[in-house]
């Protein structure tokens, strides 16, 4: 069968046993709720997965898995350059529990903060605004710039469905896969 570029939650559910489901997200964003199933490899580490990823492809079909679908479809995107065919869902998890379908949320052991990554970027983006303004109102006035650029960040960011500050804040160690998380989920691919 060829891959379709996009499957809705009901086609995803449907086919999702024949599926290899990768989370493109943060490990945080994965443990508070992802697809059964779903293996967690964050968006900024699919090339160095790319020949588990391309092993996985041969063996069944893969998808891509976001909380909106922007990052999957990133995901995907990267694949097809590379010749990995990939679906990606079409609304992420958001549209899969929206149409009242579970997420898997493990038992957590680890301590790690489980904010989502919109969650955060809104905490970052809300600080600098009230940061800059502060500073505009008791040192100087230039620092309005700074609550200016985030404004326009915010605007770039929903007209290109894009996030520059989501891809800085997915470097943070909390937001990091650990080695041996990585290595165990590329090991799982590899295995089949």
């Amino acid at each position: 069968m060829t891959t379709p570029l996009v499957l809705d939650p009901a086609e995803a559910a449907a086919r999702l046993p024949e599926l290899t489901v990768v989370d493109v997200r943060t490990p945080g964003e994965h443990a508070a709720g992802h697809l059964p199933g779903a293996l967690n490899i964050p968006l900024d580490r699919i090339r160095t997965a790319l020949p588990e990823l391309r092993r996985a492809a041969e063996r069944g079909e893969l998808l891509l898995v976001c909380a909106s679908g922007a990052r999957s479809d990133t995901a995907r995107k990267l694949l097809a350059e590379a010749d990995v065919p990939a679906a990606s869902l079409a609304g992420g998890t958001g549209a899969w529990a929206g149409e009242g379908r579970e997420l898997h949320r493990p038992v957590a052991c680890d301590t790690r903060a489980r904010w989502s990554m919109e969650r955060q970027v809104r905490l970052t983006a809300g600080a600098a605004v009230l940061l800059g303004l502060l500073l505009a109102l008791f040192v100087h006035p230039a620092f309005q710039i700074l609550s200016a650029g985030i404004a326009g960040g915010l605007v770039v960011s929903a007209v290109t469905d894009t996030c520059g500050m989501a891809a800085l804040l997915g470097r943070l160690p909390h937001n990091r896969p650990r080695p041996a998380d990585l290595a165990a989920t590329l090991a799982a691919l590899r295995s089949g």
